[in-house]
């Protein structure tokens, strides 16, 4: 009998391994087929580890992004499931299509995450943030520059003020290097703001690198993937809205800096300016 017992444990065990792992397999299978009268097709999700690790996390209880926030995995979108009280994989997998389909179905997530604990699933899914390295620098900055000038050639809006189209900006070297210097320091303290660890400010920093200027101005970010989300920000935000329409201004420089080793965290720095005639 005591064996009998032990080997039946062991089963049940093994089984409920198989189901977790199979779990997202099982929603890759709505993904593809489709619910609620939604067509599906879509690419599956790949397991992740980081996911699974996020799952687990936010089992212990909180939001989500608490959950994210304990682990290594960086987000640029996400969204969750948690099923309590399925009696086997299938239902549970039923609740899923039902209660969750849009999210299932969503074709911007790419991985997934499952942790099981008793009789509840926590099931993430999500895109991870990609964040540009050092090397793609000359490529971001023109593509930064070209988003901008395309903004000043219409004419707009930010907040109260309205802006007529202006001429496009040229990108200064110096000015960027102005840029990269502020976007590493902030990136080395953890501060947010114009102001310098070294109490520099913008005009400071521009004429330490060398641009002797007759105008001078700064757009800073934290968090932006990529450069359509930095300068789509930065035009939805009054105050650096103004900055990239502004007539003063005839060169700009671009640069960030992320640093990995803290979770991927980014930062920004465009610094605008004229310099002065030789």
């Amino acid at each position: 009998m005591r064996l009998r017992t032990t080997a039946i444990a062991l089963l049940c065990y093994a089984l409920s391994s198989v189901a977790v792992a199979d779990i997202d397999k099982g929603v890759n299978a709505i993904r593809q087929r489709g619910c609620e009268g939604k067509a599906g097709g879509r690419e599956a999700l790949r397991r992740s580890r980081g996911l699974d690790e996020v799952a687990r996390e936010w089992s212990k209880g909180g939001r989500l992004h608490e959950a994210i926030a304990k682990t290594d995995y960086r987000v640029a979108n996400s969204s969750s499931m948690q099923i309590e009280g399925a009696k086997s994989e299938r239902a549970l997998l039923q609740i899923v299509a039902s209660n969750y389909c849009e999210t299932v179905l969503d074709p911007e997530f790419t991985e997934i995450g499952v942790y099981e604990h008793g009789n509840t699933t926590w099931i993430v899914v999500a895109v991870p943030l990609t964040l540009p390295k050092p090397a793609d620098m000359p490529r971001v900055a023109a593509r930064v520059l070209e988003l901008v000038n395309e903004a000043r050639a219409k004419p707009r809006n930010c907040g109260s003020r309205s802006f007529p189209n202006v001429p496009p900006l040229k990108l200064s070297p110096i000015l960027s290097r102005a840029a990269l210097a502020h976007a590493q320091d902030m990136s080395a303290h953890q501060r947010f703001e114009h102001r310098g660890s070294d109490g520099s400010m913008p005009a400071g920093r521009a004429l330490r690198a060398g641009y002797n200027w007759l105008a001078v101005g700064e757009n800073i970010a934290e968090g932006a993937a990529n450069a359509e989300v930095v300068v789509q920000g930065w035009l939805q935000s009054p105050g650096h809205c103004v900055n990239i329409m502004s007539p003063q201004y005839r060169e700009m420089g671009l640069a960030y800096f992320t640093d990995f080793a803290h979770k991927g965290d980014i930062y920004w720095a465009q610094t605008f300016g004229t310099e002065k005639k030789k």
